[in-house]
Parts: C-alpha cells; structure tokens; sequence
C-alpha cells in the first residue's frame, strides 16, 4: 500500500533539530522524499506498523506533528505532479 508521511517538528530547540532529522532518517529508510516533509512509501502492514511506532517514538507530540494519508494499492491514479522534480514509481523498473 502506498503510504504518504508528513511531518512537522519544532526545531527551535538543540533537540527539535535532532528529532526532525531522526524523522526524516526513519522516513528514508521507508520511503522517497517528495518535498522536504514529505515521503512516498510503499510498505506492507507490517511494514507500516513498524514506521508508525518509530515514528510515534521520534517526535515530541506537543510540539511536533506526523500525518499518515493511506493511499492504498491503487494509488496511481490518485497521485497528481506538476512542477520541479522527476516523479518517482516506487513499482517501476530499476537500474543499477
């Protein structure tokens, strides 16, 4: 299932900084950075689950802020880009 991450973290502290690069770290690991918050991830239940709880232990929730938008299976149809940047088919042929 395609899974799309946006964060928001306070960075105006020393340990916001940390979080939000911790986050970020995690999401990479997972998934393609769209825009500077934001990640595409293609991950199975277990997978999800795995990503959700780091995350929910990374961030600081009264100051920071994570969104998960489940996409599903079929989400190439429900994702639109226009602009900078080559899109990205986490499905598609890769090169080596």
């Amino acid at each position: 299932m395609m899974v799309l991450i946006t964060y928001d973290v306070s960075t105006k502290s020393q340990s916001g900084q940390s979080r939000l690069r911790n986050v970020a770290k995690l999401c990479e690991n997972y998934g393609q950075r769209v825009q500077n918050s934001v990640f595409e991830c293609l991950l199975d239940p277990h997978q999800f689950a795995q990503l959700q709880h780091s995350l929910k232990i990374a961030i600081n929730p009264e100051t920071d802020s994570i969104r998960f938008y489940h996409l599903g299976s079929k989400w190439h149809g429900k994702v639109e880009h226009v602009g900078a940047k080559q899109t990205f088919d986490p499905e598609g042929f890769l090169s080596i």
